[in-house]
């Protein structure tokens, strides 16, 4: 099984392959924001990808790259949205917007 690690938690799980970075969190209680539920929406769900980014996760799709198109002052060349990048194999992502904010 693929496993991530989520920073600045430095928390590794395992992940069943094809899960989102967003569906991994969710199985883990690590708090991973999703103001839209995980639908490409918004970009709350924002990482940046410090391992894994070529080989381990699904490329982005047209939908993926529109909405983070919006991150114009945020967006790094590692990038992606949680609840879009889907897991092939071992990754490492920065959680862009931690801690995450009071509901």
């Amino acid at each position: 099984m693929p496993k991530v690690t989520f920073l600045p938690l430095n928390k590794t799980v395992e992940a069943e392959v094809g899960q989102t970075l967003l569906e991994v969190s969710e199985d883990h209680d690590i708090g991973l924001e999703h103001a839209c539920g995980g639908v490409c929406a918004c970009s709350t769900c924002h990482v940046i990808v410090q391992d894994g980014t070529d080989n381990n996760l699904e490329p982005q799709d047209d939908e993926e790259i529109d909405t983070m198109d919006k991150l114009v002052s945020t967006q790094t060349v590692h990038s992606r949205l949680g609840c879009q990048a889907r897991v092939k194999g071992d990754v490492t992502v920065q959680i862009f917007n931690w801690p995450p904010r009071e509901m």
